[in-house]
């Protein structure tokens, strides 16, 4: 009988020596960003709606000028001294995650066209060949959203796993669904 060694799965031990990456506040090293500051709140669950204690979620964005902090975006947009656009957390033991952020500038697509505002997540959890990867897009973006060039590649009825929910006071809830008929979308990297 052949079982899979540690090499061949995301976990289970994803944390070790990734842990000095966590960063939950891409604000914190950077006092003078502007722009809308939001909380991503969310959970990771199975296929069958269990938490994922073990799990861990990243995330990469834009800054507010819509620039991303990368060798390849020359674009003569404004950089924010501090602010990588990056971030990890790991799952707590009921599946949640939480973000302090601003709301990212629109950006080119690969044709030009403009993407809506949205942040790129991966996660990474045990029994994982590979991370999985998906986008968070906002709800009060409703003609961006339309006119998504990503988006737009989503089934009708799918695009819902993919948008925030307006939790109020800045807070938007997301929730990550790994499996079955609420599944969020994720895309091949």
């Amino acid at each position: 009988m052949l079982y899979a060694t540690a090499s061949q799965t995301v976990g289970p031990y994803l944390h070790i020596g990734l842990s000095g990456l966590n960063c939950a506040d891409l604000t914190a090293s950077a006092p003078a960003l502007a722009g809308q500051r939001i909380v991503i709140e969310g959970r990771v669950t199975d296929g069958n709606g269990e938490p994922v204690p073990d799990g861990m979620v990243e995330i990469w964005q834009a800054n507010p000028a819509g620039r991303y902090r990368h060798a390849e975006d020359t674009r003569e947009l404004p950089l924010v001294p501090g602010f990588t656009g990056f971030g990890r957390v790991p799952t707590e033991a009921d599946g949640s995650f939480r973000f302090v952020t601003v709301k990212p500038g629109a950006v080119p697509g690969a044709d030009g066209r403009p993407q809506a505002p949205h942040i790129m997540v991966s996660v990474f959890m045990r029994g994982l060949v590979k991370h999985v990867a998906t986008r968070m897009y906002f709800p009060n973006e409703a003609a961006a959203n339309g006119a998504d060039p990503v988006l737009a590649l989503v089934p009708a009825e799918r695009r819902g796993t993919l948008v925030g929910n307006d939790a109020g006071n800045g807070t938007l809830r997301w929730d990550i669904v790994l499996q079955g008929p609420d599944e969020t979308v994720f895309f091949d990297i």
